[in-house]
């Protein structure tokens, strides 16, 4: 447990190293694309959420519609926000990187690495395959997933399914980065998550309420890439290896 509110509390201090000198202009490009996105899907979620209740909610069930319309709401939310992040940490993947190498050389002391355009342009290339990577591991689960949600009965238990692999995705997402700033690849880093499992779930617990709190959420994707950052740095200072 402790481990757990160790990685929560993580997630939360990458706010205070986003002010720091130096790394606020690398916060500009994923803080606006995390808005524009955020907004689309709050202006889909908000125009279709009643439509798509009356097509999947059958006839016969229409007398539980006070019971099943906020589990609904809550599962649609999930699944728009979800998607929407994945698309959104797709395109900003190479910033994120960026970003995060920077705050790891802040924490650490190092010199930040020059980046020039042929650089960044491997950068990209590396960044946007470990996110088709990310992306396949979701599909992977996304099916069995919306299939629980589309079966009535059965998909009372939807919503909190959707959470519980939203908040590992999470983890998996933004440790990512400075894991992959040093060399690592996904199947490393999905066996990093699961060696320190509660401390990458207390990570992806918050950046889950960083994304679920309106506003805040534009601010969720910079914050949970420092936060990140300062986990992992954190436990390979103290365990001598990634």
């Amino acid at each position: 447990m402790l481990s757990f509110i160790k990685g929560f509390l993580d997630c939360f201090s990458g706010f205070g190293l986003l002010l720091k000198p130096g790394i606020k202009r690398f916060v500009l490009i994923p803080f606006v694309i995390n808005l524009g996105l955020f907004s689309l899907a709050t202006k889909l979620l908000s125009d279709q959420l009643d439509s798509w209740l009356e097509q999947l909610l059958p006839g016969w069930l229409s007398w539980l519609e006070w019971l099943i319309w906020p589990l609904f709401a809550i599962t649609m939310f999930l699944i728009v926000f979800y998607t929407f992040t994945i698309i959104a940490n797709l395109i900003a993947a190479p910033f994120n990187s960026l970003l995060s190498a920077r705050i790891e050389a802040m924490l650490t002391g190092q010199k930040p690495e020059d980046i020039n355009s042929d650089g960044f342009i491997k950068l990209t290339v590396r960044t946007i395959k470990s996110e088709v990577q990310k992306i396949l591991y979701a599909i992977k689960w996304f099916v069995p997933l919306i299939i629980i949600t589309l079966i009535p009965a059965i998909n009372i238990v939807a919503p909190f399914l959707w959470i519980l692999f939203a908040v590992w995705f999470f983890a998996l997402e933004y440790n990512d980065y400075p894991l992959a700033n040093r060399g690592q690849f996904f199947e490393e880093v999905k066996s990093y998550n699961r060696k320190n499992r509660m401390r990458s779930l207390g990570l992806g617990s918050a950046v889950f309420i960083l994304t679920s709190i309106p506003v805040v959420n534009f601010f969720a994707m910079p914050i949970a890439v420092a936060g990140a950052t300062k986990l992992t740095t954190k436990v390979n200072n103290n365990s001598g290896t990634v």
